[in-house]
């Protein structure tokens, strides 16, 4: 199963997906520094540091998946919630490239703000765009807890598949089990420099961690978000202030904060994943990214729908020529 993504970032979604069995064609992002992300990486993929309002997607026409987490801002409280008004809403661009590209599968991911009342309004245009094409949509609102992560992070995923494969998509229905704590995912790395109070600190950080905020270009830090967010982290010992360049030394006093490395464990990036840039840019392309446990559990169900489909009209064709040789 091939696949084409938008609006790449990191690779969150990207890394989701291929862990799923998609194979990426082409990954495209307009950022530099995220590109030369997903290069270190993944040197096989074919990255495209392109603006997608100059960019066609016709080249992959008939591609299994059309993927991507488009901009956020027009949807977020942050961002004013403009919406279609909002010169970064990329969704008209998406169902253009969606109609250029005519994939089986559609897989688009936003901030929970897109399901806001005032926002019905464009979902349902959204959502008779695509059925206009053939598509069969599905909105869903996810969180991250309930795919093993210790973060509250809610996500609005648009997934639209053809006829033939819709009657076999099911929303993945999560882990059962509750999250790790923060303790738990971050212990390692924490006394990975000789702190002495990382297993105590551990024991008290037994909670799941407020939404990762990246921010955009124009506004957010390398902080992890706003007061609310940074009281919610003090609550679990860790600073929200900033980020350390390394974990706590072996004599370390007062509350820690978060590494680069440990925002992306957080996000549920691999441990060996590399970010391009220095502390803010690096933290922006994290915060701002599709944790890949829920891309990969989303992927796998789309997987499993198309494969489905095809098994399905395989035999519907299957039979009819023996009809016809009878």
């Amino acid at each position: 199963m091939r696949s084409i993504e938008i609006c790449a970032g990191a690779g969150g979604q990207a890394i989701g997906l291929e862990q799923a069995g998609f194979d990426h064609v082409a990954l495209v992002e307009i950022e530099k520094l995220a590109c030369d992300t997903l290069r270190v990486n993944r040197p096989q993929w074919n990255v495209i540091e392109a603006d997608l309002f100059k960019w066609s997607a016709s080249k992959y026409q008939g591609i299994d998946l059309f993927a991507g987490g488009v901009p956020c801002p027009p949807f977020s409280v942050a961002g004013k919630q403009l919406g279609k008004d909002d010169e970064r809403d990329l969704f008209p661009t998406s169902l253009r490239l969606v109609m250029e590209c005519n994939p089986k599968a559609v897989l688009l991911e936003n901030v929970k703000g897109l399901f806001s009342k005032k926002f019905d309004k464009y979902r349902e245009h959204i959502k008779s765009q695509l059925e206009s094409m053939g598509y069969v949509c599905f909105w869903h609102l996810v969180n991250a807890c309930n795919y093993g992560l210790p973060q509250l992070r809610q996500r609005t995923v648009l997934v639209a598949l053809k006829k033939p494969y819709a009657k076999f998509f099911q929303w993945p229905l999560g882990i059962v089990a509750p999250p790790p704590t923060i303790g738990d995912l971050l212990m390692e790395e924490m006394a990975s420099k000789g702190w002495g109070g990382a297993t105590e600190w551990a024991k008290n950080a037994n909670g799941v961690a407020p939404t990762l905020v990246g921010g955009s270009k124009k506004h957010g830090g390398a902080d992890l978000g706003p007061t609310r967010a940074r009281e919610a982290w003090a609550k679990l010992g860790v600073d929200g202030m900033g980020l350390a360049d390394n974990p706590p030394a072996t004599d370390f006093k007062g509350m820690p904060r978060l590494t680069i490395q440990m925002t992306a464990l957080v996000q549920g990036f691999p441990k060996d994943w590399k970010f391009a840039g220095k502390k803010t840019p690096a933290y922006r392309q994290i915060g701002n990214a599709f944790p890949p446990p829920v891309a990969k559990a989303i992927g796998k169900a789309i997987m499993k729908a198309l494969v489905a489909g095809e098994n399905f009209e395989e035999g519907k064709d299957y039979a009819k020529k023996l009809r016809c040789a009878g």
